[in-house]
């Protein structure tokens, strides 16, 4: 009887070792998850809330090792960099022309307005504040302007944007830094329009090339129809000088090469008959 109790003792310890252990480990797990969960680390270009039982910091959380209550406090990270939204918009020029943009814009979170983006807004700011802000800076903007003159004041335009837009977004803690257009575009029947219209600019300007050196060519002419007019009058009064028709006669002979003209008829050049006789 002796021997079958110390039996059973013997049994009975070698089971509760296995639960043991387990219980050994259970504890080993949960004190690496509370050990671990114990502190958290914020990288550099981030900003976090620290939420407490539901309730977020009033102040914002910066780079850094940090700790908090395992299972009662959770960590919300925000990123700060630079970052990019594109945005495609459809909205209409002064002149009524349908318009459609594609706006990029560049910015960062304010590290100051953390807490009260993730209690105002929420994380998915973008969509809820950003943007729409974008959609209405474009469309408030564009309304400005005739469609022509977004194509040639396209700067103008940009710089209107961002202006409009960081009135709109900076308040709720969203910095922009830059806004670009990527595109515009406008309907079929438009740019068919600015396209005969350029083609028409074209034209008149070859046109008025043409007028130009047309006139220029005259005036080329009558002034060197002048200058011959003037050089030959004067020759003229130069040869008058020299005694006239005799001066004449005498350049001829100067510059006779000796050779007599064969003529059939009339007088032989050069020979005066009075100069003979005399």
């Amino acid at each position: 009887m002796e021997e079958y109790t110390h039996k059973k003792t013997l049994l009975d310890k070698i089971e509760e070792k296995p639960v043991k252990y387990l219980l050994i480990g259970i504890f080993i797990i949960l004190s690496l998850i509370i050990l671990f969960g114990s502190f958290y680390i914020i990288n550099a270009g981030e900003r976090a809330v620290l939420v407490t039982l539901g309730n977020p910091s009033e102040y914002t959380i910066s780079e850094g090792l940090h700790f908090k209550i395992p299972f009662i406090q959770k960590v919300i990270k925000f990123d700060i960099k630079t970052q990019k939204d594109e945005v495609e918009i459809s909205s209409a020029s002064r002149d009524l022309q349908t318009v459609s943009a594609n706006i990029a814009v560049n910015y960062h979170i304010n590290s100051d307005s953390v807490p009260t983006i993730y209690t105002e807004i929420g994380l998915n700011y973008i969509n809820r504040v950003l943007s729409p802000a974008v959609q209405e800076s474009t469309k408030a903007a564009t309304a400005r302007y005739t469609a022509e003159e977004l194509i040639t004041k396209r700067e103008e335009v940009r710089e209107s944007i961002k202006r409009l837009l960081q009135e709109k977004v900076e308040d709720r803690g969203i910095i922009v830094e830059d806004v670009l257009i990527t595109n515009f575009d406008f309907s079929d029947a438009f740019n068919s329009a600015i396209e005969s219209k350029q083609v028409a600019e074209q034209n008149a300007l070859a046109a008025k090339n043409k007028l130009e050196q047309a006139r220029y060519e005259a005036e080329q002419t009558v002034v060197t129809a002048k200058a011959q007019a003037e050089a030959i009058q004067i020759q003229t009064a130069a040869i008058n000088s020299q005694g006239g028709t005799d001066y004449v006669q005498l350049q001829a002979i100067n510059k006779w090469n000796g050779i007599m003209p064969t003529v059939t008829s009339g007088a032989i050049p050069f020979i005066n008959m009075n100069t003979l006789v005399e």
